[in-house]
């Protein structure tokens, strides 16, 4: 008991709040970048995948949509189909990066700046191929006839996809593209393999100093529960409480 308390005793020091708490910001902030451009990106691909298709006689467009058609399809289903952690290690290699990344920045050194960027480049790749599928799957719910109404008005393909379409594509896949959003907020904590300064990063760091902290001078067993405990509780709260926002607006 006397070393669960002492384990405890860690969170008695104010800079390790604010060490975490930095790290809670920053696993939220790349997950709502893979998440936003993951929509974004997905919407590209789905939209391309379902509806890219040239009318008979025209060849070349129909050898540029059937180009685009595959590329897509190619896209979504290599990055679907594999590790999210082999694409961070991918990244890590081959990734270039903007030069803005070589300065320090929000407290970070230029070393971790870049593997947070190629980190989080990662993390949009693999996210934006599963939204895609999600979104596919919302643009099959909604009836072809949708469609044949907005030409019968004189809307024109974009348009239709804009005003009619995607709305209704969206409102049905509210509670899948949720829980793929839980799952990036989870899966950001891979980044943590390649020494990216997010939260179960910082966990991981403060547990290898840990005897720094809880007055024994050793690093103890009940250090792990504690701080992983701490981390899994923290996840909880943020995708718990995202759920039940979520669910608020639906039967607003």
């Amino acid at each position: 008991m006397d070393t669960f308390m002492n384990s405890l005793s860690i969170f008695k020091n104010h800079a390790i709040w604010i060490y975490l708490l930095k790290g809670i910001a920053f696993t939220l902030v790349v997950s709502i970048i893979a998440v936003v451009i993951g929509i974004l990106l997905g919407s590209v691909l789905a939209l391309v995948r379902n509806y890219c298709y040239a009318p008979k006689g025209h060849f070349i467009k129909r050898i540029l949509t059937t180009v685009l058609r595959w590329i897509a399809t190619i896209y979504i289903e290599v990055f679907r189909n594999t590790p999210l952690l082999l694409w961070i290690f991918i990244c890590l290699v081959f990734c270039p990066y903007p030069s803005i990344f070589q300065h320090k920045m929000f407290g970070l050194s230029s070393a971790e700046i870049k593997l947070l960027f190629k980190g989080t480049v990662a993390l949009v790749l693999f996210t934006s191929s599963v939204i895609a599928e999600i979104i596919r799957g919302g643009l099959n719910s909604v009836a072809e006839g949708q469609i044949e109404a907005g030409k019968s008005q004189g809307f024109h393909m974009v348009q239709i996809m804009i005003y009619i379409v995607l709305p209704q594509a969206f409102r049905n896949i509210i509670p899948t593209l949720l829980s793929q959003v839980i799952t990036t907020i989870k899966d950001s904590s891979y980044l943590a393999n390649v020494a990216v300064i997010e939260f179960m990063a910082r966990v991981k760091k403060l547990l290898s100093t840990s005897y720094n902290y809880n007055g024994t001078g050793t690093i103890n067993v009940s250090d792990v529960f504690v701080l992983f405990g701490f981390a899994a509780l923290v996840y909880f709260i943020i995708n718990f409480s995202l759920s039940c926002v979520v669910r608020r607006m639906r039967k607003a």
